[in-house]
């Protein structure tokens, strides 16, 4: 793919396709609200600080390759993303690439947890098919399979938007049973919770602006 996205070009766009769905009450997203989004320290590998000038200049870059749309309601700018229709994927597509864009490589069973919020997949093979449509596809592939890290009963997947993937030495993998389940439903729920709040303190920086 042409676009080797930096990492906060896509942090910002993994956040804003996050957020339309998950709050589409406050989409487009405001300066603050982005930002918050992007320093979230739940749901997000790696966890950032990035600034307002950072997320600014990444923005622009954004823009310029007609990723996002910018809009002005009343006192505040907004922004939104263009993901869909400028890689022309369904929104099952997009759903896992935002996954994968916030919280680095992934396996088909973690990404169809992790994208529940945005879209609820059937079941593992429902999650593949889109991986696979997404590696073949004849305008350039926008994920790819990684090799199986030692002890791994799942290869990871990673998108493309960032240019090819370093391929990571081993860790222990994240099981989508037992213990590991149940950590990513607790994950699932403190994300939602902290996403409120950020949501809220967004709302009220704007009003004060």
């Amino acid at each position: 793919m042409p676009y080797d996205l930096s990492l906060v070009e896509a942090r910002i766009l993994g956040v804003l396709s996050e957020k339309q769905k998950t709050v589409p009450d406050t989409y487009p997203l405001s300066l603050n609200a982005l930002l918050s989004g992007c320093n979230q320290k739940t749901s997000r590998d790696p966890v950032l600080e990035l600034s307002e000038a950072e997320v600014l200049s990444a923005l622009d870059a954004l823009k310029s390759r007609t990723l996002i749309m910018e809009s002005s309601g009343g006192r505040v700018t907004r922004y939104g993303h263009n993901m869909d229709r400028v890689l022309q994927i369904p929104s099952q597509s997009v759903a896992i690439l935002t996954v994968l864009l916030l919280r680095g490589p992934q396996t088909a069973g973690e990404l169809r947890l992790n994208c529940d919020r945005m879209h609820r997949f059937a079941d593992i093979s429902a999650v593949e098919a889109f991986l696979y449509e997404l590696s073949e596809r004849s305008a350039g592939a926008l994920v790819v399979e990684l090799p199986r890290q030692a002890g791994a009963r799942e290869n990871r997947w990673a998108h493309l938007l960032s240019g090819e993937p370093a391929i990571e030495r081993s860790s222990s993998p994240l099981v989508a049973t037992g213990i590991g389940a149940n950590q990513s439903a607790l994950e699932a729920r403190v994300a939602a919770l902290e996403e409120e709040v950020a949501e809220l303190k967004a709302r009220l920086a704007d009003l004060l602006n």
